[in-house]
């Protein structure tokens, strides 16, 4: 049974959905994107013995707005991640994230450490994203267009996996139209100058860096860098697979829980 609340963090309130018992694993969804991204992961992994938490990030999906207004800084998720960490009593959890979750999640393991049983970062790099920050900047000044709808979901339909069938495809596209784009575009402003490159031989939890083979937006050779970075770094490439595994993969709940597996099996003695 999944369970949904809204607990208040930062003088707003957050919508959360949570099922299962177990070890926690919190997972955080792309830009400009919600929790239901995970709907077809949060039963199935907590019947696989976790207990899933899956939140909408601030201004997004049930979410209210942040307090200061849409947040351009993933630092500022990563910190009011681990509030919200806190705020739920998880000890010790696991952070999945994709996208700009996937730099959220970096940005956790480097600030969290052995306060988290392991991380598995998906479509992101530790670097900045490849993305034009002057226009996105300027698309803030006049986000009403009538094309960004369609922009997003064609955009989405080009970095589905070449092994996604047409309907899905289809689908993945179709919910990325539902995007605030004042909040999308500052989402991707944070995608484009978050960097942690600098602090990721200082994790010391175990983490898996993902990234899709038809992945258009970010570099795998980045992505498996980032990887090598990190102490006890592993790298996974999707084949087939494109910015979405969680969406593409018909399987992803129990490949997910083979990557928490082996993240438990590279820990330190």
């Amino acid at each position: 049974m999944i369970e949904a609340d809204y607990r208040d963090v930062d003088g707003a309130r957050v919508y959360v959905e949570q099922a299962g018992t177990g070890s926690p694993v919190v997972c955080l969804h792309t830009a400009g994107q919600s929790g239901v991204q995970w709907r077809d992961t949060i039963a199935e992994l907590a019947s696989l013995g976790y207990r899933v938490v899956v939140p909408d990030l601030p201004g997004h999906g049930r979410s209210e707005p942040a307090t200061g207004g849409p947040i351009s800084d993933l630092g500022h998720y990563a910190s009011w991640c681990e509030r919200l960490i806190d705020e739920l009593g998880l000890r010790r959890p696991y952070v999945v994230g994709c996208s700009i979750g996937g730099k959220i999640t970096l940005d956790l393991a480097a600030r969290m450490g052995s306060r988290l049983a392991g991380a598995v970062a998906m479509a992101a790099s530790a670097g900045s994203g490849t993305v034009n920050l002057r226009a996105l900047r300027r698309e803030l000044e006049d986000v009403s267009a009538p094309s960004r709808s369609e922009r997003t979901y064609l955009g989405t339909l080009a970095v589905v996996g070449r092994a996604v069938p047409a309907e899905r495809a289809e689908l993945i596209a179709s919910m990325h139209r539902r995007e605030d784009p004042v909040v999308s575009t500052s989402d991707l402003i944070g995608w484009g100058s978050h960097d942690v490159r600098a602090r990721l031989a200082e994790i010391s939890c175990p983490v898996r860096v993902v990234a899709g083979a038809d992945d258009l937006w970010i570099s795998a050779d980045d992505a498996r860098a980032t990887a090598a970075s990190i102490p006890l770094g592993q790298f996974t490439l999707l084949d087939g697979v494109g910015h979405y595994p969680m969406e593409e993969l018909p399987d992803f709940a129990e490949v997910l829980a083979g990557w928490l597996r082996a993240l438990d099996g590279h820990r330190e003695p």
